[in-house]
């Protein structure tokens, strides 16, 4: 694995916020980010599935990479997903994100629906293509929600074969053994094996080898903590770390989803509305007072932030 990794921490995803008619509020939005860089967010990652991505028009997509990069002002780097089936639409995607300053895009294979993939010669074109057109790191997302199969055998060779891909956010199960098997088959073209999923098998992930961790917004002081324990040697800590925040991980991985980051974020003041955009169901209300109920035993900042 390549020891000079450019980018390693927790980069947590930001959330797209909206007013209660499903407007962009842009206010909000860079309120999040001030609040995410001052909870110790190494870096951001914007319009991801957990930033719902998925009911962004083009147009608002643009408006949004370009103002939370110009909030963050260089203050950490930004990642940008511009998944699209179309490899056409991926470029042109990750061409702007780029010109704007993403430090890296991040990209699922190509798929549409429930059923309609493509074949791995196609996938490794796909991100062949896309690192000939662009001059920063690529991210492969190896998400469940692709439903695409990604071995660990091609990812390592892709990793060796395509100049930009060397990052991959692991969370599908089994995702130790999984970054373990890519760091064994990579070596020094892995530049960045990372921990996704909210960090809820940061742990163990961690003790497999990833560098990075992209998780929820919500409480990137909570993560730091066990990550940066790990880093400097001090696995014990790293584990109390990790028991102390695994049940404010678990509410938001296993019960609240996309919507905690922004139900926290809106008790502690940081954005003015929580509500995901139409038809997205809102969060049940017994479900946000266990969450907040949760934050509140570790006391996280994203509850006194804006207060």
């Amino acid at each position: 694995m390549a020891s000079a990794a450019r980018y390693r921490g927790v980069f947590p995803v930001a959330p797209t916020t909206f007013t209660e008619a499903g407007e962009l509020d842009l206010d909000s939005q860079q309120r999040c980010i001030d609040f995410m860089i001052d909870a110790g967010a190494q870096g951001i990652c914007i319009l991801a599935n957990f930033s719902e991505q998925f009911t962004l028009s083009d147009d608002e997509r643009e408006t949004l990479a370009r103002v939370v990069i110009e909030r963050v002002a260089g203050r950490v780097p930004v990642i940008v997903t511009t998944t699209h089936f179309s490899t056409r639409s991926t470029i042109e995607r990750s061409q702007r994100a780029q010109a704007l300053g993403a430090a890296m895009v991040m990209v699922m294979p190509p798929y549409h629906g429930a059923t309609i993939r493509v074949p791995e010669p196609a996938i490794v074109d796909y991100y062949a293509r896309l690192s000939d057109a662009i001059g920063i790191p690529i991210m492969v997302q190896d998400a469940p929600v692709s439903g695409t199969p990604l071995p660990a055998a091609l990812l390592a060779r892709m990793a060796r074969e395509i100049e930009q891909l060397a990052y991959f956010k692991i969370e599908c199960a089994g995702a130790a053994s999984k970054l373990r098997e890519l760091i064994r088959l990579g070596g020094d073209a892995i530049e960045g094996p990372w921990d996704g999923e909210e960090g809820i098998t940061l742990y163990s992930d961690l003790e497999a080898g990833a560098t990075g961790a992209m998780t929820g917004a919500g409480f990137p002081d909570g993560i730091r903590k066990i990550v940066d324990a790990y880093a400097a040697g001090r696995r014990d800590e790293a584990f109390e770390h990790y028991q102390r925040w695994l049940p404010l991980v678990n509410v938001e991985n296993r019960q609240c989803g996309l919507l905690a980051a922004k139900a926290l974020m809106k008790e502690g003041g940081v954005i003015a509305c929580a509500a995901p955009r139409h038809p997205f169901p809102a969060m049940n209300p017994a479900t946000r007072a266990e969450l907040i109920a949760t934050a509140r035993r570790l006391d996280p900042l994203v509850l006194r932030w804006g207060r």
